[in-house]
């Protein structure tokens, strides 16, 4: 990010595809005042608190799991089907927090390892490392993960290691934007079972699906109690809030005490790092599901919407700036989430960053970033979340001219993307 950061503020006159960040077009219907009152109301008529004392709840220091789990559980019911009790919701300055107290507290031995998928996302990776835990990387590949976890499994064993942990984004996942149906889905549980492995399920994207039915979370479907289900509203509602939650199941493989222990531990590690998550931003993320009957289903329409037009876009752009060299490169079609890979002929790397935006005007992202060894090295990440359509035909088209010029057949692939 810091990299990328740097890239954006050289050539500001670049149209950038690689920020994963949301759309901020709809962040006026945001009112962070009306949602304090409505907070500060409810709390008042439904708890018969006092509003001076409702107004010092969201003042002062709190609890450091957190005010609103209750909200949370409710939301999470009624969005994603996961059933669980508030007092297994750890509320959290955001995802990043849930990875930064779950990694360590699971992988508290030097031998034990969190197993993740090769590409995946940096946040994960950056916050194992950061807490000393060691990453063990997997085929990408849905179709065949059951098999990959079985063979690291094994391999980690040979080596004195242990899986402790499987860190994934079954849906939308950044950043491939691959989707896993319910079958592979339950399969992984079923070989996380056997194993002892606890699963981090990270779902920033799962409400955002453009086309087909929705699969369950894992953590819907997991009845033997390995699943902890990391959430975040900084792609729902606004990053700036950071919050999100860590669900534990009640039960840990069907130990009642053992998810309590977990779940006592990551509180403690949570009251060293952070003491507790901002009252304010809580109150606000709250007074919005007072607002919407405890879903964000009809709130992110508008970008949902948005979203799936731009996803469009980009596709349609693809297919029409590049059909005399389609066949060297590839790229998916993804039904949800924010982002696209595609895969290129030659190798992408940060040099070839800043070539293309200082000399094509566009900004892209090696998939290099998210990878563990240099399997990558000839992909790239596209996101269409934060740019309009222009945006997205002036970066394809660029895009478009740089690949001509990279792969030597610069003037006729020029004249049919000049033609567009």
């Amino acid at each position: 990010m810091k990299f990328l950061n740097e890239v954006a503020e050289e050539f500001p006159s670049a149209t950038s595809l690689a920020a994963g960040r949301p759309t901020d077009r709809f962040f006026n219907r945001f009112h962070p005042g009306m949602l304090l009152d409505k907070y500060a109301h409810e709390s008042h008529m439904v708890g018969g608190c006092d509003l001076d004392d409702v107004r010092a709840r969201v003042l002062q220091y709190g609890g450091t799991a957190g005010m609103i789990n209750e909200l949370v559980a409710w939301q999470l019911r009624t969005d994603e089907g996961i059933s669980v009790p508030p007092n297994r919701v750890l509320i959290t300055a955001g995802c990043q927090e849930a990875l930064a107290l779950c990694l360590p507290a699971l992988c508290s031995d030097p031998a034990d390892v969190v197993l993740v998928l090769n590409p995946t996302y940096i946040g994960a990776t950056g916050a194992a490392r950061a807490s000393g835990v060691s990453v063990f990387g997997i085929s990408s590949s849905f179709s065949c993960l059951v098999e990959a976890i079985e063979q690291s499994v094994c391999k980690l064993r040979e080596e004195g290691k242990c899986a402790r942990a499987l860190y994934l984004i079954p849906s939308f996942d950044n950043p491939t934007g691959q989707v896993m149906d319910e079958a592979q889905r339950r399969a992984i549980l079923a070989s996380c079972v056997r194993h002892r492995i606890v699963v981090l399920e990270d779902n920033p994207y799962g409400l955002f699906r453009y086309d087909g039915p929705a699969v369950q979370p894992l953590a819907a479907l997991d009845e033997a109690g390995c699943v902890i289900y990391l959430s975040t509203f900084s792609k729902t509602i606004a990053p700036a809030v950071r919050v999100g939650a860590a669900t534990l199941p009640e039960t840990l493989f069907g130990d009642r005490a053992a998810s309590t222990a977990l779940w006592n531990d990551l509180v403690e590690r949570k009251s060293y790092l952070t003491v507790n998550t901002s009252q304010i931003t809580q109150a606000l993320v709250a007074g919005l599901l007072m607002d919407q009957n405890g879903t964000l289903k009809q709130w992110i329409k508008p970008a949902l919407e948005w979203y799936r037009s731009n996803r469009n876009a980009m596709l349609s752009q693809l297919q029409a700036t590049f059909p005399a060299i389609s066949n060297q490169l590839r790229w998916n079609h993804p039904s949800g989430g924010f982002f696209l890979a595609v895969d290129l002929p030659f190798r992408f790397d940060a040099q070839a960053v800043v070539e293309c935006a200082n000399q094509y005007r566009v900004i892209v992202l090696p998939m290099s970033f998210f990878a563990l060894d240099d399997s990558q090295d000839c992909r790239i990440r596209l996101s269409f979340s934060a740019v309009d359509p222009e945006q997205i035909r002036r970066g394809i088209n660029s895009l478009a001219d740089y690949v001509a010029y990279r792969i030597g057949r610069h003037s006729s692939v020029i004249e049919q993307v000049h033609a567009v």
